[in-house]
């Protein structure tokens, strides 16, 4: 459960979402991992580490983002199945039981699809949308428009995304690449337990960008065909200069147009330059190969080592 400035809303999903978890098992833990926050998340989760044994708290130096928050619980869970939540109370704890039983049926991988973006903006939903059509275009994976971080997942999924070295991590489209079974159920999400959500326009842009370089080649195919497109139309434009003035005898000087196409030339450059310049930075990121996070509070005492012991019930044959 990664959580960032969320100290209102733990005091309630914590005990909530533990709860929930004891009626599927009677060994569980709750990892909750702060994200550097700056409220008092930090002294309720001590508190809710002293009053239940099976929540375990991380504090990261500070705000390095939800994709390595989430990275963190992954590396510190020491179960068979995971489960990840948002902390503001959205994602329902009723959803539970159905994807403990998916999984017992052979799934792999149980990811919630939202059914509506009502709380979002008309611009912002559309901007999503046409962002999983662009990074999916052409892409050997799928990456389902609607599905979040809300989902279950079988240790050997986990364990295939902690072989990820990546830094500039997109967890959405990590867990499409590693693959697996999965299987998706739908979800209404329900209103916050308290605030107004800390992810704004500024941080799902920054989102999309990174999984746009991390998971698509799309920009650099779309460059590709703009400059396909100008060069075809600049030798057509030159032709129909030609025959202008060898059949109609048109002369004309062209300084406008000569001034436009150039001004237009510069600016696909600069964007070329920049598209490419973006890549190169995420590379420039990956080799100096620095850790995802970095933990400077731990409490709590969760599982104990040990994962054959107590799973949840079965799967079928």
């Amino acid at each position: 459960m990664p959580s960032f400035n969320e100290g209102a809303s733990l005091v309630v999903v914590v005990p909530q979402t533990l709860a929930a978890l004891r009626q599927l098992s009677s060994r569980v833990e709750l990892i909750v991992v702060d994200d550097g926050s700056q409220d008092d998340t930090a002294s309720v989760m001590h508190q809710l580490c002293a009053a239940h044994a099976q929540v375990r708290y991380l504090k990261l130096s500070r705000n390095f983002g939800k994709e390595s928050a989430l990275t963190a619980g992954l590396d510190t869970g020491r179960g068979e199945i995971f489960m990840q939540m948002d902390a503001d109370g959205q994602h329902p704890t009723a959803l539970l039981p159905e994807m403990l039983l998916k999984w017992q049926q052979g799934a792999d991988v149980v990811y919630a699809l939202r059914k509506a973006r009502d709380d979002q903006s008309p611009l912002q939903a559309g901007l999503i949308g046409l962002f999983y059509k662009l990074i999916n275009w052409g892409s050997r994976i799928d990456i389902p428009a609607n599905a979040g971080d809300f989902r279950l997942m079988d240790r050997q999924v986990v364990d295939a995304l902690k072989a990820m070295p990546e830094r500039n991590r997109f967890m959405k489209g990590m867990y499409a690449w590693v693959g697996f079974s999965s299987t998706a159920i739908d979800y209404e999400p329900l209103p916050r337990t308290d605030g107004l959500t800390k992810f704004g326009m500024g941080g799902s842009f920054s989102l999309a960008l990174t999984g746009m370089v991390a998971f698509s080649t799309a920009p650099l195919r779309l460059l590709a065909w703009l400059g396909l497109l100008l060069a075809v139309s600049s030798i057509a434009y030159g032709a129909w200069e030609v025959l202008q003035y060898f059949i109609w005898g048109i002369s004309v000087p062209g300084y406008a147009t000569l001034v436009v196409s150039m001004m237009f030339l510069n600016g696909i450059q600069l964007l070329g330059l920049g598209i490419i310049a973006e890549y190169v930075g995420r590379i420039y990121d990956e080799v100096k190969r620095r850790p995802n996070y970095i933990v400077s509070q731990r409490c709590g005492q969760g599982l104990p080592d040990g994962r054959d012991e107590g799973k949840p019930g079965g799967r079928a044959a």
